[in-house]
C-alpha cells in the first residue's frame, strides 16, 4: 500500500470517536482469545491423556515460531510507519522485523494445527486470523504482503502436524 492509502485509512478510523482505541483492543482482543483457545485444547488433551496428539500440537507451532522469528530477523524488513514516517494506530516502537508478519504467522499457525483436534476451534481462529490480518495492515504496524506471507506461512507450517499424527 501506498502512503497516502494508510492516511486515508487511519484518518478514517480517527474520525470515529473511540476509533484508534477500537482497534487496539480488537488487535489485542483477537490475540489473546486465541491463545487462550490454544491453551484450552492444549490443556484438554492433556487431561483427556491424549499426549500422542499433544506433542505436535505444541512442538510445531513452537519450533514454527522460532524459525519464523530467526527468519524475520535475517529479512528485517521495515514497517510502513518507518517507510512512511507516520505514528501507527497501535502504538509500537520496533525497527524492522516486519516480514512476515508473527502475529499472523501465530494465529493461522495455531488454528491450522488446530484443526487436526478441533475442526470448530480452527475455523474461529482463522476467522480471527482474518480480522487480525486487517487490523495489522489498517494500523499501519505491517504492509499488506507481511500478513499474507504470515497466514500462508502458519498455514503450511501448521499443516506439518498433520505428518506426525
Amino acid at each position: 500500500m501506498k502512503k497516502e492509502t494508510y492516511q486515508k485509512i487511519m484518518k478514517r478510523i480517527e474520525a470515529f470517536r473511540f476509533g484508534k482505541r477500537i482497534v487496539e483492543v480488537t488487535d489485542m482482543v483477537l490475540t489473546d482469545v486465541a491463545a487462550g483457545f490454544y491453551i484450552y485444547i492444549i490443556l484438554m488433551l492433556y487431561l483427556l491423556k491424549r499426549y500422542k496428539v499433544l506433542l505436535p500440537t505444541v512442538l510445531v507451532p513452537a519450533v514454527s515460531l522460532m524459525a519464523v522469528s530467526l527468519f524475520r530477523r535475517l529479512v528485517n524488513a521495515k514497517r510502513p510507519y518507518e517507510v512512511y514516517g507516520f505514528t501507527p494506530l497501535i502504538p509500537k516502537e520496533t525497527q524492522g522485523k516486519s516480514f512476515p508478519s508473527r502475529h499472523v504467522f501465530s494465529i493461522f499457525v495455531i488454528g491450522t494445527t488446530l484443526f487436526f483436534v478441533s475442526p470448530s476451534h480452527a475455523v474461529a481462529i482463522w476467522v480471527m486470523g482474518i480480522l487480525l490480518a486487517i487490523v495489522r495492515v489498517i494500523s499501519g504496524l505491517h504492509f499488506p504482503r507481511d500478513v499474507i506471507a504470515g497466514a500462508g506461512i502458519g498455514i503450511v507450517c501448521g499443516l506439518m502436524t498433520r505428518i506426525f499424527l
